[in-house]
């Protein structure tokens, strides 16, 4: 039976190939370092800071190739969860005649979701000479449903810069950390977390997997505290 090698990160990277813009060129307009580009395009999910970190760069990523962010996280949930062994068990009865394969259904899904990021992005890009194309419209495909996320907070924080991160979860102790330029670090909350960053505008931060960008001024502090059930949009409080 023929097999289809199509995969998220095969597609993002015929997406860009199509534009004609290089890693680095894409990694300074990102403001992604280029490794981390080049795991998402090899699929090497691993290599990133986490899943909060790679739900975000994939969101920034897609957003600057024209394409649908949220299309491309649904393909990347679909494809994590097949990535992962199935555990071995007993040999079923074959299933009734007219029953669904919902196995068969989800990989289908999974084929054609990334086959039309590659043929949409495509000739978006291809059928017009301006280098920042509209995003492109790309149609519905059925997918399965989606299982409520767990409650909770998760932060990434991506430092540019040189940049001292305070962070107190869920009402305990600060815990400070000193992060060099391309270094990054998630955290984890049950109900809130305070996060405090020496210099604002030095820092990706990435909420429950919405991009905040680079918040706050430079040379200033920048601080915000995020509860569990409300928006991360805030933009936050500078301090002299």
């Amino acid at each position: 039976m023929q097999r289809s090698d199509i995969t998220l990160g095969s597609a993002l990277r015929k997406v860009r190939l199509a534009r004609g813009v290089s890693l680095e060129e894409a990694a300074r307009d990102t403001r992604i370092r280029a490794e981390f580009l080049s795991a998402l395009e090899e699929g090497e999910f691993e290599r990133l800071l986490g899943d909060v970190h790679v739900r975000g760069c994939l969101r920034s990523y897609a957003t600057y190739l024209g394409l649908s962010a949220d299309r491309v996280l649904e393909v990347y949930a679909e494809q994590t969860d097949r990535a992962t062994p199935p555990v071995a068990t007993k040999p079923t009865p074959a299933a009734k005649p007219g029953g669904r394969r919902r196995r068969d259904d989800t990989r289908l899904v999974i084929m054609v979701a990334a086959a039309v990021l590659v043929v949409a992005g495509a000739f978006g890009v291809l059928s017009a000479r301006d280098p920042a194309p509209e995003p492109a419209e790309i149609p519905s495909a059925p997918t399965p449903i989606q299982a409520t996320p767990p409650p909770g907070i998760d932060v990434a924080v991506f430092a540019q810069e040189a940049v001292e991160v305070t962070v107190v979860i869920d009402g305990g102790e600060p815990e400070s950390y000193a992060l060099r330029p391309g270094e990054g670090r998630s955290f984890e909350a049950d109900r809130s977390l305070d996060l405090r960053l020496s210099s604002g505008s030095t820092t990706q931060v990435t909420v429950n997997g919405k991009n905040l960008g680079f918040p706050g001024k430079e040379g200033k502090t920048w601080r915000e505290s995020f509860q569990y059930g409300t928006s991360p949009d805030s933009p936050g409080a500078d301090e002299a």
